[in-house]
This record gives structure tokens, sequence and C-alpha cells, in this order.
């Protein structure tokens, strides 16, 4: 549709004379127009299915992913004046691109909804952990499945409603079968409850998929799930493969985007560093150096703008909290834009970090974590990054619980990994930025 605007524009502009462009000019433009333009949707997040309502903000979305293609697009006009189209034919096209993405949308959320497009599960079980998916389903904006019932299984204590429960009568592919289940999932806070192996075979060798509630939890959310996990399933899963190939590409890749962001971003790094002196004198450090716990358990020096006031710590290592009123003017809103970080950049050209990955962690705190959260050491396998994973999913943590919940999306990167992966977080950060994510 992106594609199509552009040609469609051109068309109207030149609807009463003869166009100036060649049919290679136009292709070459729309082709620029519409990978412009959908890189800045995906930035924004309009394709990113576990936006939750609170967190949606559809129309403020699509203004803000417009707007920052337009400025794309102005400025590879400036850099490349060969490819320069005339701004009536860009207004005609954006025009088009916003009806056609608004006709669009509004087709998707139309028939999207349709119950025959959803994948149709049946939950083995019926206690907590199946009650936590009814939940899950319900928070998200795009759900892309539809749980037609629970079946409790013998001495299991039914917490899901009783309406939910479907009658465990007949064999299960029977049961499937009349309910046209496309996938079942086991969540039983129990193995011992006992299983019907013979009919779950039944049903895999019938062309069902079944799944356990971690890997659900994996494909839907983004999440290792912590709450059930075990260490044989961690140990017989597939991924968090490691190797000397994998190695050399990730290395490749956080040189190219660092060099990158550096010939971006140092004329904002030098405001910064004009900022910071002109609020605090030239007295004051501009850097900030920090220990930090990386891969393999590592301790390097982390290095960001200074942020906060220089006795910030006087009373020793504590969280970020909302309102802190340790964070400078400057500090404040260099950390809301993520500017705080640009000095990593040479952290990751040092080979201390990588450019996505997981956020490294204080010794002080790391240690207690260790010894109180599973599997926390786990993230550890990997080189800690400017960006990672649960950074895009999940707001600023600054308590356990957090801890906890972003170990979950940690642990999904470190089992995943990807250069695509690494590739769709750095530009989904640009939502991170604009909105303010997961900043204090």
């Amino acid at each position: 549709m992106f594609f199509a605007a552009m040609y469609l524009g051109s068309d109207i502009r030149f609807l009463m004379s003869e166009s100036w462009y060649t049919e290679n000019h136009i292709t070459l433009a729309s082709f620029i127009f519409s990978s412009v333009m959908s890189l800045s949707c995906i930035g924004l997040g309009l394709y990113r299915r576990t936006l939750s309502g609170e967190e949606y903000n559809l129309m403020t979305r699509i203004c803000i992913s417009f707007g920052l293609g337009i400025l794309l697009i102005v400025s590879i006009y400036y850099l490349l004046p060969e490819l320069y189209i005339a701004r009536s034919v860009l207004v005609f096209a954006i025009m088009l691109a916003f009806i056609g993405m608004s006709c669009i949308r509004y087709l998707f959320y139309k028939f999207a909804h349709f119950d025959r497009l959803k994948r149709r599960f049946l939950v083995i079980g019926s206690g907590e952990k199946a009650q936590q998916l009814i939940s899950l389903n319900e928070s998200l904006v795009h759900k892309g499945f539809n749980i037609i019932g629970f079946l409790a299984l013998a001495d299991e204590e039914p917490i899901v409603d009783k309406s939910h429960i479907i009658a465990y009568d007949q064999s299960l592919i029977k049961i499937a079968e009349h309910y046209k289940i496309d996938e079942i999932v086991i969540a039983i806070h129990d193995r011992r409850l006992g299983l019907p192996f013979d009919e779950l075979l039944d049903c895999k060798m019938s062309g069902l998929t079944i799944m356990n509630i971690v890997e659900f939890y994996e494909r839907e959310q983004g999440i290792i799930s912590l709450a059930n996990v075990s260490p044989s399933w961690l140990i017989f899963c597939d991924g968090f493969a490691q190797g000397d190939l994998r190695a050399l590409k990730k290395r490749a890749f956080d040189l190219f985007a660092s060099i990158l962001l550096l010939s971006v971003a140092w004329p904002i790094m030098c405001l910064t560093v004009l900022a910071i002196i002109l609020e605090s004198g030239l007295k004051a450090p501009i850097l900030y150096q920090q220990i930090r716990v990386g891969e393999k358990n590592q301790p390097f020096n982390v290095l960001k703008f200074r942020s906060m006031k220089t006795d910030a710590e006087k009373n020793g290592a504590q969280w970020a909290q909302k309102n802190d009123d340790r964070i400078t003017c400057v500090g404040r809103f260099i950390r809301a834009c993520r500017i705080d970080e640009l000095p990593q950049i040479v952290n990751v050209l040092r080979g201390d970090m990588s450019f996505v990955g997981p956020r490294p962690e204080r010794p002080e705190f790391v240690k207690g974590f260790n010894e109180r959260i599973p599997y926390y050491q786990e993230r550890h396998r990997v080189k800690p990054g400017i960006t990672g994973w649960a950074q895009l999913c999940y707001p600023y943590g600054a308590d356990e619980h957090d801890t906890i919940q972003k170990l979950q999306y940690d642990l999904y990167y470190v089992k995943n990994y990807s250069l695509f992966l690494d590739f769709s977080i750095l530009f989904n950060t640009v939502e991170v930025i604009l909105w303010g994510r997961g900043a204090r």
C-alpha cells in the first residue's frame, strides 16, 4: 500500500500535465518511500501484537510514525539529491498512505476478531496455571487465539469458572474434533495428577499441536516463564546455542551498529556535554563510571553521561525511583530520551558490551539476585547490551519483582538469539525512546 501511494501520488500530481520523472525514478522513489514508512511503523510498535490496551494509543503511534518517516525521507533527499521527488508528489503520497493505512487497519480490526481466524486452544488443567492463561488473553489488544475450554483432571481443584470447564466424558480426540481444536496446552500444577498420555499421543498423531505451558508463554508472550520452567526443560529444550560463528556474527553486528549510531549521535553527545557543564560547572565530572557484571560474571566499567548529583550514592547503592530528587534537570531529560546511555558505544567498541543484550546490573544487586532468584545467573551467558528484549517489553525495574519479570525476557533473548531478533529489537527501540518507557 505504501508502494502504491507514491505511484498514485505521482499520477495525481501529473494528471493534467506530462510527468517530469521516468518510470524507473518513480519505482525507486516508491521503493524508498515504502521501505522508510514501513520501518517507521515497525519502530513505533504498530506491528507488535503483544501490546496491551493501556499502551496501544493507535492514532498517536500512526502520527508519530508518519512524522518520523517524513523526516527520514527528507533527509535521504538532502543527502542524495538525485533521488529527489517534488514536494507536491510527496504530499499526495503521504495523504494516500495515511488514508490507505487507516482503511487497512479498519478492515484488519474488523476481520481479525472473527473467531474462525483464531487458533482454538484446549487447556488440560483447571487450576491456577490455567486461570493465568485467561488473564493473559484478556490483556492483549490483538488476540491470536481463543481458549475454548478447560479439562479438569481427577484430584485437581478447579479454579477457573465452571462455565469454562468441558466435561471429560469421552476421549480427548473426540472432544478435540467436536470443538474443532487446533492446539492443546498442558497447564497443570503437578504432573503427578496423571496426564492421559495415550490420548495425548492419539491427538499428536492426528495432527494437533501439543505444548506445555512454558512453550506457550515463550511463543505467545516472548518470555521464559520462571513460574513454570524446570531444570529438565532447560536441559532438553532447543536454543541457548553458543559457538565461534555466532560470536563472530554478533561482534560484526555490534561494530556496524555502534559506528552507525556514533556517526549520527555525535552532535547530540556534544550538546549533552555542554549542557552538563553549564548546569554543574567545569569541575563536575561529565561521565559516570560504574562497575557492572558482564559476560561470564566478569566485572567491567560501564560509561554513562552523569545524570545524578555528584553525591547521589553517599548512602550506598540504591534503585532509581520515580521523581528521584538525586537526578539533575539535564539528567532527567537525557534519561527520558536514553541519551545518557550513548557513551556505552565505547563499551561496545571495546568488547565489554554488545549492542543488544540483557542490561548489565551492579555487583551489589547481582549477588543477592543469584541467591534469591532461580536461573538469574543464566542471563550472564551473553554480553550485556545497550538495549534489549526486556527493555522493549517491560518498563523500568525498581524492585526485585520487576527484576524477576525482566529476567523472563532476558532468558528468552539468550535462548532465541539471532541477528534477525537483534535487528528487530534495534528498530523497536525507537518506540522505547519516543515513548520514554522504562526511564527513571
